[in-house]
């Protein structure tokens, strides 16, 4: 593993009255190249960050440094998951591998496992046995990793695959991409089911609500959709963004949805109304991706200025409030 060179930035906090700044709670300086995915651990204690610089990074989230570093990747990192237990991570890239990590040693773990093309998007069954991966070869592949027999592959898309969800109960799996649809699957059996068809671009990024029964959807057209699962229906459109929306995060108690835009913007959602409670421009450092923390008082971005900066949702609503 490579060592990099590490500098944390407070700008808030005890002994740092810093009021204009005070929804920032640090920013974590390691990556040399635009950060691109970003994941928490289940308890929030680690934060795992992949770049275009082909590096992987797990943070200690609390004492704000890194613990380790993953350079194995050829190319930029596109999607990185871990376990609920969180004590194996995966991490996947432009050079078309899947390659997975034991948290706690900082080794590899062996196996072959990639596509034919680059692989997009990575998420890992809420039991941790299997491995979904989404690819630009079309495919959508499910891996026992643990024990590694041979992928199963849920075929469907005509078109790039972007990203895959499964609903917190692993009942369902979500998969959608470059062909505008959101495709259903029984990850179980590998059945496909509904197909979900409303974006007239490409899809970015997708979540699943707490309870499976709603999916979020985001993409090329700017627009959000919320889609009724069980009826395989869209409910509502949330409109916000110019163009392209590159990622999003609902907070854990389904209250607040975070949305960031190519257009600059990071906005902060009231869920329940479809109305923007607060917006942050960022402008030529747009954020590339965000994700709540799992307390759900913290969020964090990643973004061109190659920097992780962790908000305080609280203080964020209430600076950038829209009026």
């Amino acid at each position: 593993m490579r060592t990099f060179a590490i500098v944390i930035t407070f700008v808030a906090g005890a002994g740092m009255p810093n009021v204009a700044c005070a929804q920032i709670e640090a920013a974590l300086k390691g990556h040399q190249n635009t950060v691109t995915c970003l994941t928490y651990s289940a308890d929030g204690g680690k934060l795992i960050s992949g770049a275009k610089d082909g590096v992987v990074i797990v943070w200690d989230v609390k004492a704000r440094n890194q613990l380790l570093a993953f350079p194995g990747h050829k190319d930029m990192v596109t999607s990185v998951a871990l376990t609920r237990d969180g004590a194996t991570l995966a991490s996947t890239s432009h050079d078309n591998e899947i390659r997975l990590w034991n948290v706690a040693t900082g080794k590899p773990i062996e196996g072959k496992r990639s596509h034919e093309k680059d692989v997009r998007g990575l998420a890992f069954s809420p039991d941790g046995a299997t491995l979904a991966s989404a690819g630009v070869d079309r495919t959508v592949r499910l891996w026992d990793w643990k024990t590694d027999k041979p992928e199963r592959r849920l075929v469907g898309h005509t078109a790039e695959v972007n990203c895959v969800a499964y609903s917190r109960d692993g009942k369902h799996l979500a998969s959608a991409g470059w062909d505008r649809t959101i495709r259903l699957w029984d990850p179980a059996t590998g059945a496909a089911g509904k197909v979900l068809e409303g974006h007239t671009e490409f899809i970015r990024d997708m979540a699943f609500t707490a309870d499976g029964k709603t999916l979020i959807s985001c993409g090329k057209d700017g627009l959000i959709r919320v889609w009724n699962i069980p009826e395989g229906t869209l409910a509502r459109t949330l409109d916000g963004h110019k163009g392209l929306v590159r990622s999003l995060s609902l907070s854990p108690n389904g209250a607040i949805l975070a949305s960031a835009g190519r257009d600059g913007s990071l906005n902060l959602w009231n869920f329940e109304t479809g109305k923007v409670r607060a917006t942050i421009h960022e402008g030529t450092l747009g954020v590339q991706i965000v994700a709540f923390a799992p307390d759900g008082a913290t969020f964090a971005t990643g973004g061109i200025d190659r920097n992780i900066t962790l908000w305080n949702l609280a203080a964020t609503l209430d600076k950038h409030a829209v009026k």
